[in-house]
């Protein structure tokens, strides 16, 4: 639901600590970094002496690679100002169309007696976050929550309640231990890797995640894992949200049985 600030500081910081001799592309590396800050950044822009100092590289190795991205339209200039380009939405709508997944996540939802007039969402887990890749706007949208391309810690959000749980105890143990400090966004937010580990172990039990405004006051979510293809599969969920105001217990059943034949249909075309 609502990203996270912090979201992408691993990937932004990555590439200041490596050597050129660690990566067989540095130049590439770094022109990923770029990216990543101009995608962090609140305003959705950043100067070239905010990237340099950023990445911490010197202003004429931050100057080349600014002004190759903006020669293959990944950036664009505004006076000092950079801005990730519309080269990237192209690139990033071609990567989704050629996902299965994405277009019978759409079919289905428009189909759906429920779901069709719900927020809906699907997302993919990338180590201790998930990546929002579609999203389904019924009437009315809750808007308040994550959208397209929008990465959040799992800890936070419905979804990466349901994709961790599928996960080895194990995994949890090393991801989540008892005394970790978890990120925060609301006072109902899940604090510690202790209390995220019992959640994990209700959202097993009941077979469906639950979000109580963990992420954004006034709005709750339930999600479900889509079962893998093969052994080396995407790590997928889909959710749903609703205004907690006018949430029943008749509508969470009919969601959370919508949500399970949308994740079985995904994980089984054929079936």
């Amino acid at each position: 639901m609502a990203p996270s600030k912090s979201a992408v500081t691993s990937e932004i910081e990555r590439p200041r600590d490596e050597s050129p001799s660690s990566s067989p592309a540095p130049a590439v590396t770094r022109a990923a970094a770029v990216l990543d800050v101009l995608a962090s950044s609140p305003s959705g822009r950043a100067t070239l002496s905010d990237l340099a100092r950023e990445l911490g590289i010197p202003k004429s190795s931050t100057s080349n690679i600014l002004q190759a991205l903006e020669d293959a339209g990944l950036v664009s200039r505004e006076g000092s100002d950079f801005s990730l380009g519309r080269k990237l939405v192209e690139l990033g709508a071609s990567y989704l169309n050629r996902r299965d997944e994405i277009r019978e996540f759409y079919q289905f939802c428009a189909q759906a007696p429920t779901l069709a007039h719900e927020t809906v969402r699907i997302a993919l887990l990338d180590g201790d976050h998930v990546i929002y890749l579609a999203r389904y706007e019924g009437h009315p949208a809750v808007r308040l929550t994550s959208t397209i391309g929008d990465k959040m810690a799992a800890s936070l959000c419905g979804v990466g309640k349901a994709l961790v749980a599928r996960l080895h105890e194990r995994d949890w143990e090393s991801m989540y231990p008892d005394d970790a400090e978890l990120p925060v966004l609301t006072p109902r937010s899940i604090r510690t890797g202790k209390a995220f580990k019992e959640e994990l172990r209700r959202t097993r039990e009941q077979g469906y995640a639950f979000e109580d405004e963990e992420s954004t006051l006034g709005v709750v979510c339930l999600a479900v894992p889509v079962p893998t293809r093969g052994a080396h599969g995407p790590n997928l969920g889909v959710s749903v949200t609703a205004l907690k105001a006018t949430f029943t217990e008749a509508q969470k059943a009919s969601m959370v049985a919508e949500l399970k034949e949308l994740a079985r249909a995904l994980g089984n075309p054929m079936g």
